[in-house]
């Protein structure tokens, strides 16, 4: 099933003041927008994403999501209800099952609600699904300063994003609805859909006033967390090796289970480790034939997906390589690129180096490649402190 993800990210969000939209304003250091891309991008099931923004805001938006694989941002409309439509209608060459619709403004979403919400889908007769969480507050009318009267709470539900909607039948009611929709649950309950209650969750908050952005500010406290890795591979038969994710000539290859890329390994294994979810070997193990030839920039992309899902950001990864031959020297930006997009980070965060160990030892005898690999990652204290 593929599941795409637009995030509507094309308001001006003056009433949370600051200068720019709401969306571009740093949180932690991060823009609010990159907040829910990684959110999004931490979840297995999303197959890609893509925002709607304002084109005026088109330097603030690369700047936000820089490093970050997304679609190709969308031109938005005057309106959300048209914003959302130019996202629907841009996948229309390329339809996927199910569209989550996701306000930039709800930045932290925990992956349950949206496990919650594609569970939903397991009932044919389910058209969408949306987070809500009842009203239990007390509520009165009021006008003048005074209260008028009582509201009955009873059947009343607090809605949030994202909103999940089988692709073709909300693009339908999204291109039959009226103008003045408060939201996409709006529109296809107009248009007969059948739509899901699944459980919210407070931290989905919308950033709206000035000062959510402190609440924002105290739900993305970090500890910083590094940590280690380190691998070898002896040279066996072969006409390269694969070295960091890029394929390099040589006169032998790498023996291993997977390709051996002894620098991903290292690194994949460093990553693990900030999070103590154990080793390469725990994830994919050499005695599954499954992952026999296996192209290790799958097992360093799955270890970045588990530190996203801890609401972990990734800061730094360094390489070092320790070999005689080939010289890494002609590769390593192209290493370092490679990296970076596995990791979806900024390629200036991202270092490989090599060192010899003058002819001293097995990679001195050039009988193989070792390497180390160093990763550091900030993570929600709360996250932090049950590790």
């Amino acid at each position: 099933m593929r599941i795409h993800a637009i995030i509507v990210a094309a308001g001006s969000g003056i009433r949370a003041g600051g200068g720019v939209p709401k969306q571009y304003r740093s949180v932690n250091g991060m823009p609010l927008l990159r907040h829910a891309v990684l959110g999004l991008l931490a979840h297995p099931a999303i197959t890609s994403i893509s925002a709607v923004i304002n084109p005026e805001c088109r330097l603030l938006y690369d700047s936000a999501v820089a490093g970050l694989v997304l679609s190709a941002p969308i031109t938005g409309g005057a309106a959300r209800q048209d914003s959302v439509l130019a996202g629907l209608a841009a996948l229309a060459n390329d339809p996927p099952d199910i569209v989550l619709i996701h306000d930039a403004a709800r930045a932290f979403v925990p992956t349950g609600v949206i496990d919650a919400l594609l569970a939903a889908f397991d009932d044919p007769g389910i058209a969408g699904a949306c987070p809500a969480l009842a009203q239990v507050d007390s509520l009165r009318r009021g006008a003048g300063g005074r209260f008028s009267g009582s509201v009955d709470r009873d059947g009343l539900w607090r809605v949030q994003t994202p909103q999940a909607f089988r692709y073709a039948e909300i693009l339908a009611a999204h291109r039959a609805a009226g103008p003045g929709a408060t939201d996409d649950v709006a529109i296809a309950l107009a248009a007969g859909l059948a739509v899901a209650i699944t459980p919210g969750d407070e931290r989905a908050f919308k950033v709206t006033e000035p000062a959510d952005f402190a609440k924002a500010q105290a739900m993305t406290n970090y500890s910083s967390r590094a940590a280690s890795g380190f691998d070898v591979h002896r040279f066996g038969p072969g006409d390269h090796v694969w070295l960091c994710g890029i394929k390099v000539a040589h006169d032998g290859g790498l023996i291993g289970h997977s390709d051996a890329d002894v620098g991903l390994h290292a690194l994949t294994d460093a990553l693990l480790g900030t999070i103590a979810a154990g080793d390469i070997g725990d994830h994919f193990p050499p005695s599954e034939d499954r992952w026999r030839g296996a192209a290790s920039d799958q097992f360093l992309a799955h270890a970045a997906t588990l530190v996203r899902a801890r609401g972990g950001m990734i800061d730094h990864a360094d390489i070092t390589l320790i070999c005689e031959h080939p010289k890494v020297g002609p590769h390593r930006n192209a290493m370092r690129t490679r990296i970076a997009e596995i990791l979806g980070i900024d390629i200036d965060r991202v270092s490989v180096k090599a060192t010899t160990t003058e002819r001293l030892g097995f990679t001195g005898r050039q009988e193989g490649i070792a390497a180390q690999a160093m990763a550091s990652v900030r993570l929600p204290e709360s996250e932090a402190e049950t590790l």
